[in-house]
């Protein structure tokens, strides 16, 4: 018998004769606190996020284009990393082609393997969109696909986040029901509430040590 099978043997044997404990979960005790009306869930996002140096700006489905390549004018970014092959992805290259000298586009369209060092040292900023987000915790949900992999959120100094309003959930618990998690999550579902951050050296808090040191979320107010 394998060391595994004497291991779950024991445990089974240990087992026996016992009643299983009902289960008296209260959903209500992780749900009815972090509830908000629909009109609080933006304000309410939003103080959690800007409190840990989260830039969050509120626009519509027709102006955010423009407010993107004003903000990237604003930090002087030279280039922006996009999924081109996205809804989103499409509507940044019909601005840029409609407003000539906006900063460069780049298009994660190729293995990591073969541009790896572009990516990590020369590549400045990136869009991307999210799942939705948590009002509750302050959080956006990131499930990263094969067009927008993991490293657009993690590698370049600046990430871009475009979030629906309507997107904005009260509580984790609503997040987990809505996509039925429990029956099958994503792989690499990210919560992220802000910026990079790290105080393991000497107690300092640094921002941007293991991934982007700015977060910029543009909001979509229904219209």
């Amino acid at each position: 018998m394998s060391a595994k099978q004497n291991i779950l043997g024991k445990l089974r044997k240990s087992l026996t004769g016992t009643t299983p404990v009902p289960d008296e979960f209260d959903v209500e005790l992780v749900t009815a606190p972090y509830t908000y009306a629909p009109e609080q869930r933006i304000a309410q996002l939003r103080k959690l996020m800007e409190a840990v140096h989260t830039e969050i700006h509120l626009t519509s489905d027709k102006d955010w284009p423009a407010l993107l390549a004003q903000l990237l004018r604003d930090r002087q970014l030279p280039s922006l990393l996009i999924a081109a092959s996205t809804p989103h992805g499409q509507r940044i290259a019909q601005h840029w082609a409609n407003n000539p000298g906006l900063p460069t586009l780049k298009s994660y369209d190729r293995p990591i393997e073969e541009w790896k060092a572009e990516l990590f040292n020369d590549t400045p900023a990136s869009l991307t969109s999210t799942l939705g987000a948590i009002a509750a915790t302050g959080s956006l949900i990131l499930w990263p696909t094969r067009e927008e992999p993991r490293l657009m959120s993690l590698a370049p100094p600046v990430h871009f986040a475009l979030l629906n309003a309507s997107e904005i959930h009260d509580n984790f618990y609503q997040v987990q029901q809505e996509f039925n998690w429990a029956q099958g999550m994503p792989t690499n579902a990210l919560l992220v509430s802000g910026p990079s951050k790290t105080a393991d050296i000497e107690q300092v808090l640094a921002y941007g040590a293991h991934g982007p040191k700015d977060l910029v979320v543009l909001i979509l107010e229904d219209q």
